[in-house]
Formats: C-alpha cells, sequence, structure tokens
C-alpha cells in the first residue's frame, strides 16, 4: 500500500469515523430535539390541561357565588324585608320581585323564603307557585344545612364556592345588608343531579329599624343540567364541555371526576382539552429528519408555537376578567368595575391635594317596566342597548359610564369646575331629548338623575353612591323626568318617609288605622241618606297624620292594595249598624292594578251579608285613564254585581263629559272647587244648573262637595242637587258617633224650605 493509498484509507476511515461520529452527534442531537420537543409538546399539553382544569373549577365556583350576587340584588332591599316580613304575605308582589323574577332572569329552578324560625313559607318550582312546606321537605336535609350555614357561619365540612361572592361585599359597605347580611352557597345533589344551592339573609339596605328579630332567608336552586353547563363552557371558550354519569374514554376527551361539596359523586366533567404541543411535534419532527440544520428552525418554531400557546392562555384569562368587569347586554362597565375606578379616583383626588371633583350621577329610565309589559322583554333589551349608545355619544370620552342593571346606569366624571354636577345634569338631559328607535316604533323615554359630588357630598364611593341615589328617588318622588343635585335636606326627608313608611306599615298589620264617617245630607228632607269613609291615623306620639301625608308614601312603598283592601272590609263591617245608609267608599287606580276587585268584594259580601245597593263606589278619572278599557270592564263587573259607582271630582279633569257618555254612574260629585262661594259667583251657578240637569237627565243623583257654609247650600238645594256633603253639616266622625250625628239632622221637612235667589240676596245686603 503506497502512502497516498494508505493517507486515503486512514482519510476514508477518519471520514467514516468522522461520519460516524457526526452522524451519532446528529442522531443524538436529534433524538435529543425530539426527546426536547416530545417534552415541550407533553409539557404544554399538561401546562394547558391544568390550567383548563382551573378555569373550570374557578367557573363552578364563580357560579355559585354569581347566584348570590343575583339573590343579594333583591335580598338586601328595604321593600323585600318589609313584603317578606308582611303576613299574610303579598304573593303577588313576591311573585313579581322574587319567584318569577329570579325563574325568567336568572332560571332560578326552585326559588323559597325562609322565616325567622326556618320554615319555608313561600316557593316557586319551575317558575310556579308551589306548597313551599311539601317543596322544601322534599329536601329538608339537605336544605336545612345550607340554611344552618347562612344563620350560624361557615360549615367546616363543606367546600367554601363564595369566595369571591364574600370578597366583593367590601365594595358594597354602601348597602346596609353587607354588613350584617349573612349568606351560604354550595354545590350538592339535588334529585341526584348537580345544582347550586344558595341561601342568603333578607335583610335592609337603608333602614336598619325594618327587620324585626332574625332575617328571613331567600334560598335558590339552580340545577347544573345541559344549559348551565352549555354557558359554562361558552365563558370559558370550551364549547363542548359537559357532564355524564360515566367517564368518557378515548377521542381525546378528559374526564373529571365531579363531587358536589358534600362529597357525593355527581358523575365527571368531560371536554376536549387544547393540545398545542401536539401541533408541535407534527410540524417539527419531519425537520429533523431532514436534517439537523434544520434544529435551529425546529427550535425557533417550537419557541414561537409555545409562545402563541401561552398567549392564547392568557388571552382567555384577560376576556374572563373583562367579562367579570363588564355588563353582557351593553358591553359597559359593570357595577363592580364602576366602584373600583371611583375609588381609584377618589384615591388620586386625595393624593394629588388639588381641588378637583368628583362627581358620580345615577340615571333611572322611567317606565321602562311598561315598555317590557307592553312590547316584551326584548323590546327592552333593545332599548337598553339604545340608551347606552345614546349616552355614550352624549358624554365626552373621559366620563365613565355603567350599567348597573335593569335600566339603572351610572356615570362617573371627574372635573375642576364647581358647576360640574349642573353641566353634567344638562348633557345628561340632552340624551333623552329625542325618541328611541325600538323595532320601527319611536318611542318617547324620560330619565330621572340624581347627582352627587365630591368633596361636597362625601370622600367614599359608599356616600357618593348612596347620596346620588337619595336625589335620583326626590326626583322619582316628585313626578320623574327630573335631574336632581344631593342636599342635606334630601337625606333627611328620606328618612322622615321612611320612618312614616314603616310605622304605617305597622300599623296596618296592626289595624290600628280606622275609619271615619262623612255625612250625606238630603236636600229633599234634611235627613243623613249616607255617609263617605274616611281613612284617619292617629299615631300614638305624632297624633294624626293626615292622608294627604301618608297616602303618598303608601303608594310609592306599594301599601295601597292592602290599605285600599283594609278600608273595604272595615267599611262593610261597620256599615251593618247602619242599615237604612249607603256607605261611600274610595277606589283608588292602584287597587285596579294590583288587586283581583272584584273577587275581593265576592268574598266580604258572602262574608258580612251586605246589601251591595248600600255600597257606593267612588272613583275619579284617573282610574277610567289608566287602561280604561280594563278598568271600565271592572267597574260594570262591579255594577252588575248590584253596586252603586259614583263618579268623584267632576269638572277638575279634562274629560268629565266624556265619561258620563261612555259610562253609567249612580251619582256625580260636583267638586268643591265649584261650591265654595257659589252664592257670588253667577258663571259657576250656571255650569251647576247644567251639570245638574245633564246628570238628573241621564237618571243620576248629584252631591256637591265641600258645603261650608248656609249659603252654599241653599244655592245647592235651589238648582237641584240631591245631596249635599261638607263641614257645614259635619266633619267626619268616629263609627260610634253616626248614630248620634244622625239623630241631629232629624228634624221637619218645613224647615228644610231652600232658600230663593231673593233671599239670598237679601241676606248678603244685609
Amino acid at each position: 500500500m503506497t502512502p497516498s493509498s494508505a493517507k486515503t484509507v486512514h482519510y476514508k476511515n477518519d471520514l467514516r469515523r468522522l461520519t460516524a461520529v457526526i452522524g451519532a452527534a446528529l442522531v443524538l442531537f436529534g433524538a435529543v430535539l425530539v426527546a426536547i420537543v416530545a417534552y415541550a409538546g407533553w409539557s404544554a399539553n399538561r401546562t394547558a390541561i391544568v390550567r383548563e382544569r382551573q378555569l373550570v373549577e374557578n367557573a363552578l365556583d364563580q357560579s355559585v357565588s354569581s347566584v348570590l350576587d343575583q339573590q343579594k340584588a333583591i335580598a338586601w332591599w328595604d321593600d323585600a324585608v318589609a313584603n317578606a316580613q308582611r303576613r299574610p304575605l303579598d304573593l303577588d308582589w313576591i311573585d313579581t320581585n322574587m319567584g318569577l323574577y329570579f325563574f325568567e332572569t336568572y332560571g332560578h329552578d326552585e326559588v323559597f323564603i325562609i322565616d325567622s324560625a326556618n320554615q319555608p313559607i313561600y316557593a316557586t318550582v319551575n317558575g310556579e307557585r308551589s306548597d313551599a312546606v311539601a317543596a322544601y321537605n322534599a329536601h329538608r336535609a339537605m336544605f336545612d344545612r345550607i340554611v344552618g350555614e347562612a344563620r350560624r357561619g361557615a360549615d367546616a365540612s363543606l367546600r367554601r364556592r363564595d369566595r369571591a361572592f364574600s370578597e366583593s361585599q367590601g365594595n358594597y359597605s354602601a348597602l346596609l345588608g353587607a354588613s350584617f347580611g349573612r349568606w351560604a352557597g354550595h354545590i350538592m345533589s339535588v334529585d341526584g343531579e348537580p345544582a347550586v344551592v344558595a341561601a342568603i339573609s333578607i335583610v335592609p339596605n337603608l333602614d336598619a329599624n325594618l327587620l324585626r328579630g332574625e332575617p328571613h332567608l331567600l334560598l335558590s336552586v339552580v340545577k347544573i343540567d345541559e344549559a348551565f353547563m352549555a354557558q359554562v363552557g361558552g365563558s370559558l371558550l370550551i364549547p363542548d364541555l359537559g357532564l355524564s354519569t360515566d367517564a368518557v374514554r378515548g377521542g381525546g376527551v378528559l374526564s373529571e371526576a365531579f363531587v358536589a361539596d358534600d362529597g357525593t359523586d355527581m358523575g365527571f366533567l368531560n371536554w376536549t382539552p387544547r393540545q398545542p404541543g401536539r401541533s408541535l411535534l407534527l410540524f417539527i419532527l419531519p425537520l429533523v429528519v431532514a436534517g439537523v440544520f434544520g434544529a435551529g428552525w425546529l427550535t425557533y418554531l417550537m419557541i414561537n408555537r409555545l409562545k402563541r400557546a401561552s398567549g392564547d392562555l392568557a388571552d382567555r384569562e384577560a376576556q374572563s376578567r373583562h367579562q367579570a368587569l363588564h355588563d353582557a347586554l351593553s358591553g359597559l362597565p359593570n357595577r363592580h368595575h364602576f366602584v373600583e375606578h371611583l375609588q381609584e379616583q377618589l384615591d388620586n383626588l386625595v393624593q394629588t391635594r388639588n381641588n378637583g371633583r368628583v362627581v358620580v350621577a345615577y340615571i333611572d329610565v322611567d317606565r321602562f317596566k311598561d315598555v317590557n309589559d307592553t312590547m316584551g322583554h326584548a323590546a327592552g333589551d333593545t332599548l337598553i342597548m339604545g340608551v347606552a349608545k345614546r349616552l355614550q355619544q352624549t358624554l365626552s370620552r373621559e366620563d365613565f359610564l355603567s350599567r348597573f342593571g335593569g335600566d339603572e346606569f351610572a356615570v362617573l366624571r371627574c372635573a375642576n369646575s364647581p358647576d360640574a354636577a349642573n353641566e353634567l345634569a344638562e348633557r345628561l338631559r340632552k340624551a333623552f331629548e329625542e325618541s328611541f328607535d325600538v323595532y320601527g316604533q319611536h318611542i318617547k323615554m324620560t330619565a330621572s338623575i340624581g347627582i352627587a359630588m365630591s368633596p361636597d357630598h362625601g370622600m367614599s364611593p359608599q356616600e357618593l353612591m348612596r347620596h346620588a341615589d337619595i336625589a335620583l328617588y326626590q326626583g322619582k318622588n316628585q313626578g320623574r323626568d327630573k335631574a336632581m343635585i344631593f342636599c342635606a335636606e334630601m337625606a333627611a326627608e328620606v328618612e322622615q318617609r321612611r320612618e312614616v313608611e314603616i310605622e304605617l306599615h305597622a300599623a296596618l298589620e296592626a289595624r290600628e288605622l280606622k275609619l271615619h264617617y262623612q255625612p250625606l245630607v238630603s236636600c229633599a228632607d234634611g235627613r243623613v241618606t249616607g255617609v263617605e269613609a274616611l281613612l284617619r291615623w292617629k299615631h300614638p306620639t305624632k297624633g294624626d297624620i293626615s292622608p294627604g301625608v301618608f297616602v303618598p308614601i303608601a303608594e310609592e312603598a306599594g301599601l295601597m292594595p292592602a290599605l285600599g283592601a283594609f278600608v273595604i272590609e272595615r267599611a262593610f263591617d261597620e256599615a251593618k249598624a247602619w242599615p237604612d245608609l249607603e256607605v261611600s267608599i274610595n277606589l283608588s287606580p292602584v287597587q285596579f292594578r294590583h288587586v283581583d276587585l272584584v273577587d275581593l268584594l265576592e268574598g266580604l259580601l258572602k262574608k258580612y251579608d251586605i246589601d251591595p245597593s248600600r255600597i257606593v263606589f267612588e272613583v275619579t278619572e284617573g282610574v277610567l285613564m289608566e287602561s280604561s278599557d280594563r278598568n271600565r270592564q271592572i267597574l260594570e263587573h262591579v255594577r252588575s254585581m248590584g253596586f252603586k259607582i259614583a263618579l268623584d271630582d267632576f269638572g277638575t279633569g279634562y274629560s268629565s263629559l266624556r265619561y258620563l257618555c261612555d259610562f253609567r254612574f249612580d251619582k256625580i260629585k260636583i267638586d268643591r272647587a265649584f261650591v265654595t262661594g257659589i252664592h257670588e259667583r253667577k258663571r259657576a251657578m250656571t255650569i251647576i244648573q247644567s251639570v245638574v240637569t245633564l246628570g238628573r237627565g241621564l237618571g243620576m243623583e248629584i252631591v256637591a262637595e265641600g258645603v261650608e257654609t248656609e249659603a252654599e247650600a241653599s244655592v245647592m238645594r235651589l238648582v237641584g242637587v240631591t245631596e249635599l256633603q261638607g263641614f257645614f253639616f259635619s266633619q267626619a266622625v268616629p263609627a260610634a258617633d253616626v248614630a248620634r250625628l244622625r239623630g241631629a239632622f232629624e228634624r221637619p221637612k218645613a224647615e228644610m224650605k231652600p232658600a230663593t235667589l231673593t233671599d239670598l240676596r237679601a241676606k248678603r245686603l244685609s
């Protein structure tokens, strides 16, 4: 072998060795690279699965907190406390604001009210009112456990799932309920199926004096069914998230055991997890086979791919946080986000020590419920989105607009001008100047606005929001379509009205209210032919409280149906003592909207066995103007039962003559505005004469109200009025004094000879 050949062989051997080394290195590098890539893919898949497990678990926990938050919106409310404690329960109010509301709005399958003795007093199952005791007893052991926890505190044997709700209450300290409200929420087995079971105390949001003894509890059951899981999966971007009794095997589906908080096995949660690592392997391995020079590129792709997978998870987390802080319908920040931002602005104001102001405005769309009732909830949602868009267009970019839910919006503005509150109020008014397009219909809406401003009205979110709410309440109380800026007098007035409302509710329950009766005197013989029942309230410490004070409060507090029913029943009972007298009772428009008047009267007729022809129901134009067709049908039914109907305050409205044509009244009561000083008002006398002629031509009796002088009484007799009523004869007296009052009017007919016009003129001249 020549040196050259030997060198060649040696070179080839070296080359082979080098090739082998390079090949081995490449194989080893490729194997290491494949191993790295395989591990990275497995790790990415594992991380994704772990994160998705945590997201699913957090979503289930959040669902418990969400149910409690939904309950809180009603349970921590003065009206809820008042109506839950009322006996008997106003079932229509409870249905509208609790039972049916939670079923229709949030899908609560079962809703219970538990009294202070831990006994069920109300229940709805699947939106239908049910026997509370029977429905509760079906799961009493489990329900008692939840109720007990809500009363005593956390049950260590049950998993805590209400942390998000508990933590959020620190931001709602403006609500009185947040201070002493109690709650419990768990995922439990109901009829062998998982469900969110949550209980929360029904406590006041403003007036602690409303609560008598241990608070009632609101208990809800929300089944974790297919729709529920679809909603959770949609929020987590896991479209195939489901629940099954058995574990799913194969197909890349992940099955996780689902255990209720009491340890009961509820089946398995199934979904197809994301596998970012699998695509890595399929893409990188062919490049590894192509050569070691592709290793760098593969590594780059791997890292880039991993970054994208991590980015997807980060995006999902950001989306979840956005959903937690924004309203689903309008896309605006929700109450929680608003409170956070308000706190930040107030902290910044303190830290910078400038003369800036933070303005908070509450906006409530007036009569929004009418749109929902007449056009449907879809139209209501369209209107809400229209209002949100209009407000965004009207407000500046620096203003922070939020939706609190329903028809409530809030605005936060930071400004340096002392007129910032007035400027904001004017801008908000402009948003409602034009009508809103709802399904092609142009609807004119108004809004009530309440405004509070720091530092004048407080330096905490709780103070500003509470004061803005008080100003809003004041605006609604003054007739709606108003923008009110908070002042100290408003708070005092609200407290006074709250106090009267609480005491009126207690007086009604204790049946401390009384009826007084003012006589109606016949012009023919001067005898008492009837009495009008008038409600009176003698407060034990405040003395006599005028109906002009407590009746509007009763209307606002929703007490008028109960108050009206009380008046009718008491009048029926006391009327038995005067079998030959007519008894007049006033009917308000509220009684037509919230009371089954016909059923009520039929029940009272059977109970008191009274002649219906002795009862005269007095109505005003307001009754006929509100849902006139429906109210007219009710009045016709009442009249067909034998009762009499009188048109009260005739002449003060706009359409009295039209109603005389459209409906057959038994009596017309001429308003005192026409009676006062009638002997000195020729034109008024001419009008009265025309009314008397018209009424008698239609077969109606004519009653003159507000007669206070002998001259007024004489003129009314002269023009042909049938009956007289007023202080000239008597003020309203208790039922016990009616017999004595009648005796005073028992005198000969000759004494009641009407005066002539000549007599009246002579009396004036003398």
